[in-house]
C-alpha cells in the first residue's frame, strides 16, 4: 500500500511557516512532564515536592543526631484531553479544484495550517486558564486595573510582579511573563526607545524584551476576567496568621466571590487570588469561606471583622517561574496493533514546540485527514506564579 503521507509532508512543513507567527507565550515557557506523558487520558500523575526545611543547633556528640525525616508532599495532574482535527477530500472534491495556482494540495496546506493552529491554541488556553491557581496579584490601581506599561520608559509594573515571586522565594533566572496584546502594544509602542530599551529589537523587529528578570512574551489567550459581585464582605472574628489560606466570613455585604477574583484586605495592600470558594447562598453567610493561593496571608489579620474588597474586572498577564507549571502532552493512545489508518507521523511545530500526530485513513472514495494531540497543565507551585493585572 502507497505511503499516502510522503506526498503530504511539504505541505505540513510549509503549513508550520504559518502557525510559526501565531502568539503563544505560555506554552514556550513552562515545563514539558515526560513522566505525564506516558499516562493514559485521567490517569493520576504524582509530582514529589518536598517540604521546607528547618535548621538546627550543632551539637557535637558521639554519634549523628537522629533527627532529619521530612513528609514528601506531592502535586496531582492528570492528561485529560484527547482531541483531533479532522478534514476529507472524495475523488469528486478534488476535480472541483483543479485550477493554476490552487489545487487540492494548496487547500489541503492551509487546512494543516488551521489544524495545528487550533490545538496549539486550545493548549495555550488551557495554560492561560491556570490564574485562579496563582499566588498573588499586582497592579498600580487600587481596585481598577489599567493597561500595564502605559508610561515611557517605566518597568514598575514588572519588578512589582517579580517581587512577589521573590519574595515568595521563587527562582529568579529564567522566569516569563506573558501579557496579553494590549499590554504588548504599551510595551513596543512605550518602552522600545534605544535609549529606554537599551536594544533596538522591539522598535525594528517588535521582538519583546527581557526585563525585570522576565523573558517577556505576548500571548493571544490571556484571559479577560469580570470581577465577582461580592461587596462590603468581611471576615469573621476569628483572627489570621501569616500563612493562613483560608478565610472564614461573617454574616455581612452581599453577592458572592468566585474562583479567579483578586481580592485586599483592609489594612494589608498585597492583592490575592481566590483559589475557591464555597458560598451556601447568594451572599455571604458566617462559615462561608474563601481560599486564597500559596503562600497565604503576607500580613497578620487581627481578631475583628475585616473588610473585603473585591478588585474590579481585569485581564491575567502572567508571571511565572518554568518549573511551576506542567504541560504533559502526547500522541493520542492506539489500541494493540493499531486502528485502520493507512499511514501515521509526527510533526513538530517550530514555534511553540508542540508535537502533533498525523494521520490518514482512506474510505469508500475518500480519504480522511486527522491531526491530533493529548494533553494535560497543572500549577503544582503556586507560589511560584503571579498575574500582572491589566486592561
Amino acid at each position: 500500500m502507497a505511503n499516502t503521507l510522503t506526498n503530504l509532508i511539504p505541505d505540513l512543513y510549509a503549513a508550520l511557516d504559518v502557525v510559526s507567527r501565531e502568539l503563544v507565550g505560555m506554552i514556550p515557557g513552562v515545563t514539558r512532564d515526560a513522566t505525564g506523558e506516558r499516562a493514559a487520558i485521567g490517569q493520576t500523575v504524582r509530582v514529589p515536592i518536598a517540604p521546607a526545611s528547618t535548621a538546627s543547633d550543632i551539637t557535637p556528640a558521639v554519634n549523628a543526631p537522629n533527627t532529619g525525616d521530612q513528609t514528601i508532599g506531592n502535586a496531582n495532574f492528570a492528561i485529560t484531553k484527547s482531541r483531533a482535527v479532522p478534514f476529507r477530500w472524495n475523488g469528486e472534491e478534488t476535480m472541483q479544484v483543479v485550477s493554476p495556482g490552487v489545487g487540492a494540495l494548496t487547500i489541503r496546506q492551509m487546512q494543516i495550517a488551521q489544524a495545528i493552529r487550533t490545538l496549539t491554541n486550545e493548549i495555550e488556553t488551557d495554560l492561560a486558564a491556570l490564574h485562579p491557581t496563582f499566588s498573588r496579584a499586582y497592579s498600580d490601581h487600587a481596585t481598577t486595573p489599567v493597561t500595564p506599561f502605559g508610561t515611557a520608559g517605566d518597568f514598575t509594573e514588572a519588578a512589582n510582579v517579580a517581587k512577589i515571586l521573590k519574595d515568595n522565594g521563587a527562582p529568579t533566572i529564567g522566569n516569563r511573563l506573558v501579557l496579553n496584546t494590549a499590554a504588548g502594544v504599551n510595551l513596543i509602542g512605550k518602552q522600545s526607545r534605544m535609549d529606554i530599551a537599551g536594544q533596538d529589537s522591539m522598535m525594528r523587529q517588535g521582538v519583546l524584551l527581557d526585563t525585570a528578570g522576565f523573558a517577556i512574551a505576548e500571548s493571544a489567550q490571556v484571559n479577560a476576567v469580570t470581577a465577582g459581585a461580592m461587596a462590603s464582605a468581611t471576615t469573621n472574628t476569628a483572627g489570621y496568621s501569616v500563612g493562613d489560606t483560608v478565610l472564614t466570613l461573617a454574616t455581612a455585604g452581599t453577592g458572592v466571590a468566585a474562583a479567579g477574583d483578586v481580592i485586599t484586605l483592609a489594612g494589608d495592600t498585597n492583592k490575592y487570588v481566590v483559589a475557591s470558594v464555597v458560598f451556601a447562598g447568594a451572599n455571604p453567610a458566617a462559615g462561608d469561606t474563601i481560599t486564597i493561593g500559596e503562600p497565604g496571608l503576607r500580613v497578620a489579620i487581627a481578631a475583628s471583622a475585616t473588610a473585603i474588597t473585591v478588585v474590579g474586572s481585569s485581564t491575567r498577564n502572567m508571571a511565572f517561574a518554568p518549573s511551576a507549571i506542567i504541560l504533559a502532552q502526547r500522541m493520542p493512545a492506539l489500541p494493540d496493533g493499531g486502528d485502520m489508518a493507512d499511514d501515521r507521523m509526527t510533526v513538530t511545530d517550530p514555534r511553540s514546540g508542540l508535537s502533533f500526530e498525523v494521520s490518514v485513513y482512506r474510505q469508500y472514495r475518500q480519504v480522511h485527514y486527522e491531526l491530533a494531540s493529548a494533553w494535560g497543565v497543572k500549577n503544582i507551585k503556586p507560589e511560584h506564579t503571579a498575574i500582572l493585572l491589566g486592561q
